[in-house]
């Protein structure tokens, strides 16, 4: 490989001709293998990475997705911004299928996910705001003509069940705008490893909860997202291509200084 991407896509299936004159790469980690190796390509002359969270197959249901060795492989090729890309449910009833949202908040209800490279000392990285502002204002502006909701709080479940319509009432109750079985600990990894982390949701459904007639079930859900995949990688095509450059002057947010100061436990790619 020659130049060294700086912007990562984490997506789907559906994303691997995002890229043009794309190429394999196999990275070793600490923590095993990534989902799948990733493949670096260019976006209107930009290098750039992507890996498929679930694998080339969706070989992982999102509670086994090696996130640990997703986010250091994609680290350790020179990637220091990241886009996510993801389906989600939605908790309100506004929020319909085909709705871009792009959220500012995370709420983690997962059980037994490792979701921290340092197991030791005291590294207490901030997380008070889980995604990157700066990416958050770029991914509005990318896909305006598409009217993207500004804001809400997704929460993320281990899966790879979906929730019952008690438990999607309680989110909903909370002022919870969309539940997700991936968004964690894939943000909070990001901000470990200091990079510039975003996510772009895709309402695939109504939650059980919210649609007191119907019942959330895969096949609905991989119709929609298939439905809006051109219109999602030709919007992140040219969110792509404008982001400002993974240098000082160009990541003018606090991402990459999220352990400046830390002893920490581990060296990062």
């Amino acid at each position: 490989m020659n130049d060294r991407p700086d912007v990562a896509v984490i997506g789907g299936s559906g994303f691997y001709t995002f890229l043009d004159d794309a190429e394999t790469v196999d990275v070793d980690t600490p923590y095993g293998s990534p989902s799948a190796p990733v493949v670096v390509g260019t976006v209107e002359g930009r290098r750039v990475a992507f890996l498929p969270r679930h694998g080339r197959h969706h070989d992982f249901p999102a509670h086994t997705v090696p996130y640990r060795a997703n986010m250091w492989a994609l680290r350790s090729l020179g990637v220091r911004q990241v886009l996510a890309p993801c389906a989600v449910g939605s908790l309100r009833p506004e929020l319909g299928p085909g709705t871009f949202v792009v959220p500012d908040q995370l709420v983690d209800r997962t059980t037994g996910r490792t979701q921290t490279y340092f197991d030791s000392g005291a590294c207490h990285i901030s997380f008070a705001d889980p995604y990157c502002d700066r990416l958050r204002g770029d991914l509005l502006g990318g896909l305006a003509e598409h009217s993207p909701t500004d804001g809400g709080a997704m929460v993320v479940i281990d899966g790879p069940r979906f929730s019952t319509r008690a438990e999607s009432r309680w989110y909903a109750e909370q002022g919870w705008s969309l539940v997700n079985m991936t968004g964690h600990p894939e943000a909070v990894l990001a901000r470990e490893l200091a990079l510039c982390y975003a996510a772009v949701a895709l309402v695939t459904d109504h939650d059980a909860g919210v649609d007191a007639g119907g019942a959330v079930n895969q096949a609905d859900v991989f119709t929609v997202f298939g439905e809006y995949t051109e219109v999602l990688r030709s919007s992140l095509r040219g969110i792509v291509a404008a982001l400002a450059p993974s240098t000082p002057e160009g990541r003018t947010c606090s991402c990459s200084s999220a352990v400046d100061g830390m002893d920490l436990p581990v060296t990062l790619p």
